[in-house]
């Protein structure tokens, strides 16, 4: 039967910009190439911060392969690159251009559905020239095998379709991926979780200060966050700006708190209320998965004839203010096609995943993704008995005493701008909360207290969301609905809360057997497809049918 299955020289599974990669160099090479993608549309199912970097040390960059993109598709030029350390309504800037520009050709701003929507019909133009094309609304779900080897993939809308090659570039909830047992959701400690407004901002010109071709970021940490280890940004796009923030997984869950209110939080803080509009108007609410690198790029992402490019294998580089994902998945996906088209000239497509690999070392890229400096640093820093001294230390009248100092000679600017001390930077809440609160309470300037925004309830953020919901046909099953097993989904899931019956997950009170216990319900009409839940709860958890669920349209 299998033989009666279409063919391809090489599939790719999604049309993000690590897909996108990948499907321009295999088609450049002449390589029968379809990509599927399961949003109605590309972008549909894509959100990020989200600054789209141009590395000077990557072999590729997504500008090399789509020559037109930034003319067309992305937002603004970021031009220059500030963290505000934040205590109260206390606040100290620094200027951090420096990091932001090293080892850049440029980082523009980008919203992904207006980016991936034009780097679809590109890849579909180049790839149809090989017999190929772009199929949207497709769902893969699993890998097609033979003998127990990899040989293509299987869908929900289509029949299975065999491939020489296959690439994995579907997201952080990679179905492929999980199916290969490349990757799992098993240790909250290895995600970020990151939520964010799309947000209107006509003036944006005048509240930054800006030209047409300029544009601002804007980090934010301290004591915002009530205690959860994370960060803040501000993006400026042609005439919104995305405001979010992107929180350690296991400290949310530790902290139940709630990620629409932390966002919140930052919104209605007038260091970043100062840059919005009145009135406020959201234009989309957001939120997603990311992988920590550090943790979990995998080492060797590849089986048989499938290789993981992108979020599907980690690749998410986030260390204190150097954030990075899509560049790194363009390389991924540019090197994964690079190496299939050199096998097959070869005539060994087998060794393509194998050599894919050896480029990811050799390019350099892995080392980004996984910082020697961070494993040697990891093991001291990250015990909490070091950091509990650590942290006293900086509250104390020492610690303050030498942060003046630091600061009085420059060298704590220089730190926070030393690429090397951020790829050093240990996960715990010493970077991320209480050297920031210390900066800002010892140096910082007050500011106005003054703020007239007032976000969306939950509610309506949920409403003004597009879903195709299939009903009758849940993506999500809770296995366990014990609080102890899937409590922490009610606060952690960004569409969830307490006291809120409209979101994924809700606890409630039953009564059995004369007694009554507390369990966690689940409705997943409402749900955003982070996969948040996957890693909290205790869920069998998939990605709706092609061109089901949410739809973003900013993203």
């Amino acid at each position: 039967m299998s033989d009666q299955y279409e063919q391809y020289e090489a599939i790719v599974v999604g049309a993000g910009p690590g897909g996108a990669a990948a499907a321009a160099k295999l088609a450049d090479e002449g390589i029968e190439t379809l990509v599927l993608e399961r949003g109605v549309k590309a972008g549909a199912k894509n959100v990020s911060g989200g600054l789209l970097y141009a590395e000077d040390s990557a072999p590729y960059a997504i500008d090399n392969l789509y020559p037109q993109i930034r003319l067309e598709a992305t937002e603004r030029p970021i031009t220059e690159y500030y963290i505000q350390n934040v205590a109260g309504s206390t606040v100290k800037e620094y200027d951090l251009t420096r990091l932001h520009e090293h080892d850049t050709r440029w980082s523009d701003a980008v919203l992904r559905r207006k980016m991936d929507s034009w780097l679809a019909e590109r890849v579909h133009e180049r790839t149809r020239e090989t017999g190929g094309g772009l199929l949207s609304g497709i769902k893969v779900n699993g890998l097609l095998r033979e003998d127990g080897e990899i040989v293509g993939v299987t869908c929900d809308e289509i029949d299975p379709i065999r491939a020489e090659f296959i690439v994995a570039a579907d997201g952080v909830n990679s179905e492929l991926a999980r199916d290969a047992g490349l990757m799992n959701w098993e240790d909250p400690e290895q995600w970020f979780q990151g939520v964010k407004a799309t947000v209107e901002a006509p003036n944006v010109n005048d509240r930054f200060d800006i030209g047409p071709q300029e544009g601002v970021a804007h980090l934010f940490s301290g004591d915002l966050f009530d205690g959860v280890r994370g960060g803040g940004f501000c993006y400026t796009n042609v005439d919104t700006l995305s405001i979010g923030a992107v929180f350690h997984l296991d400290s949310l869950v530790e902290s139940a708190a709630e990620p629409h209110e932390l966002l919140n939080a930052l919104l209605e803080h007038p260091v970043c209320s100062q840059w919005i509009d009145d009135p406020y108007r959201e234009v989309e609410y957001a939120a997603k998965l990311v992988p920590d690198s550090k943790k979990v790029a995998h080492p060797d992402p590849q089986s048989d004839r499938l290789v993981l490019v992108g979020d599907a294998a980690g690749q998410m580089q986030a260390q204190g203010p150097i954030i990075k994902g899509m560049n790194h998945a363009v390389t991924a996906g540019a090197l994964a096609g690079e190496a299939f088209a050199g096998a097959k000239r070869r005539g060994e497509p087998e060794s393509a995943g194998e050599r894919y690999v050896e480029r990811l070392y050799e390019s350099g890229t892995m080392a980004k993704l996984r910082p020697k400096r961070y494993e040697r640093v990891r093991p001291i820093a990250e015990r909490e008995r070091a950091t509990e001294v650590v942290d006293r230390l900086l509250e104390s009248p020492i610690g303050r005493f030498g942060v003046r100092a630091l600061d009085a000679t420059g060298l704590l600017k220089r730190l926070y701008s030393s690429p090397f001390m951020s790829m050093s930077i240990p996960d715990t809440q010493t970077p991320y909360v209480t050297l920031p609160t210390v900066i800002a309470e010892t140096l910082g300037e007050p500011v106005s207290d003054d703020t007239t925004v007032d976000p969306p309830s939950l509610e309506q953020r949920i409403g003004e969301l597009t879903y195709d919901t299939d009903i009758g046909n849940p993506h999500i099953e809770l296995l366990d609905n014990s609080v102890e097993a899937s409590g922490a989904a009610v606060t952690a899931c960004p569409v969830s809360a307490s006291e809120f019956g409209g979101g994924c997950y809700r606890e409630e009170t039953i009564a059995s057997n004369g007694s009554t216990k507390d369990v966690v319900s689940l409705d997943t009409q409402p749900c955003i497809e982070c996969g948040t839940c996957a890693v909290v709860a205790d869920t069998a958890w998939e990605h709706p049918s092609g061109g089901r669920g949410v739809e973003f349209r900013q993203g």
